[in-house]
């Protein structure tokens, strides 16, 4: 049961909306996978070099700055449920804009939409997962991601198969995405209708970061960085390095969403025995070792298995950066609105980076890059020592209590 302030059964509505968040960003995950597998599509169709491919890549980072900060406000105005049905609901219809451009320039507007829409997205649904998990008293985000990296999975298969059989992407992806703009009207039913007071002010367009969160920010930038060179990248990587083929080089994304999607599923009952500074340093540890795998690599059989460890070493590495970021300060929304913007951007900055190093260099320096910030995840995990585990106020707190609304704020 919900309420147009935000009150929730406190017995039964948290489960119901943790199932439905989770549904929500499955979808969202989805359309990423659907998109990175006809990456390679869009550039042999547009014969664009690494260069020309990274310059449009870098559109969807830019729409996403652009828009990320605004989400709030459509929260605030429309409600939980409704920004986020909305939201994923654009998304899902960007999916099809990339492959019908005909140009260069007509892709990079493509992109920067489909960024915009991406971005706005992710800070509604990651609102009403942290929303979720105070009032459940314990994690649930890792999981949450696990089942975004599970979305994209999926998706990824279908993408796999797209290839390999030689359809047109703009048959694909089209169809693709109105497809999963069905499947998230009924899932968005189940959701929240978080509201914020109605003497409450409206959040400001751009919530800046407390400064105690800025290193906070950076872990969760180097790890997101690795995610986003993986997946936009990963194909291409085996295709020009490794000399795989058209279907072999899809199913790198496969490998990494695979392994992405079981680490983070796992993640929460791992957090909880490992502590969350170790699970971070024996993340970065793993992803490293990716990292080298990759750049020694000289067939597919060593680039995917890298590609793999790489998604297991980041997969806990964002969830935690949320947990840490809301544990900090007394307005705890605002810096874990901030960190996502930050983690978020970083991973669409990555692809555009990957492309322009690769142009001055090669891909495999390009991926020197990724494995030395996946490196620096060992260094600094200490700066989320915050999201030790699940605090004991949260797993005390009365199940009747109304904690304050984290939506208001973003």
């Amino acid at each position: 049961m919900t309420t147009t302030a935000g009150q929730l059964d406190p017995l039964t509505a948290p489960r119901r909306a943790r199932v439905s968040i989770a549904l929500v960003f499955g979808v969202h995950g989805a359309v990423s996978g659907s998109f990175v597998t006809r990456i390679p599509w869009i550039q042999d169709r547009l014969d664009l070099s690494p260069g020309r491919l990274g310059l449009a890549l870098v559109m969807p980072a830019i729409g996403s700055s652009l828009a990320m900060p605004l989400a709030g406000r459509v929260v605030h105005r429309y409600g939980g449920r409704a920004a986020v049905r909305g939201l994923i609901s654009l998304w899902c219809l960007a999916l099809a804009l990339p492959a019908l451009a005909p140009s260069l320039p007509a892709l990079c507007v493509a992109l920067l939409v489909y960024g915009a829409t991406a971005g706005m997205a992710d800070v509604a649904m990651n609102a009403q997962g942290v929303e979720i998990e105070e009032r459940l008293g314990r994690s649930i985000m890792s999981g949450l991601h696990g089942m975004w990296s599970a979305g994209g999975l999926l998706a990824s298969g279908f993408g796999i198969l797209a290839a390999h059989l030689d359809l047109d992407a703009r048959l694909q992806l089209a169809v693709t995405a109105l497809v999963l703009l069905a499947l998230a009207q009924p899932i968005c039913r189940g959701l929240p209708d978080l509201r914020a007071p109605e003497e409450a002010q409206a959040p400001p367009r751009f919530a800046l970061p407390p400064r105690s969160s800025l290193v906070i920010g950076l872990v969760g930038f180097c790890a997101v960085f690795a995610e986003g060179a993986s997946m936009d990248w990963s194909g291409v990587y085996l295709r020009d390095i490794t000399g795989a083929s058209a279907t072999v080089a899809a199913a790198s994304y496969t490998a990494f969403a695979l392994t992405m999607a079981v680490s983070r599923l796992a993640g929460d009952a791992a957090i909880r025995r490992l502590g969350a500074v170790r699970a971070t340093r024996l993340g970065g540890a793993v992803a490293t070792a990716g990292g080298v795998l990759v750049v020694a690599a000289d067939s597919p059989a060593l680039a995917i298995p890298g590609f793999a460890l790489i998604g297991v070493g980041i997969a806990v590495i964002v969830p935690l950066a949320f947990a840490a970021a809301g544990r900090i300060g007394s307005n705890p929304s605002q810096a874990i609105a901030g960190v996502a913007t930050v983690t978020y951007t970083s991973g669409l900055i990555a692809p555009a980076v990957i492309g322009t190093l690769a142009q001055a260099t090669s891909l495999t320096v390009s991926f020197g890059l990724v494995t030395a910030l996946a490196l620096a995840l060992m260094l600094s995990a200490g700066a989320l020592r915050r999201a030790e585990g699940n605090s004991a106020a949260k797993k005390a707190m009365s199940p009747h209590s109304a904690p304050e609304n984290k939506l208001s704020a973003l």
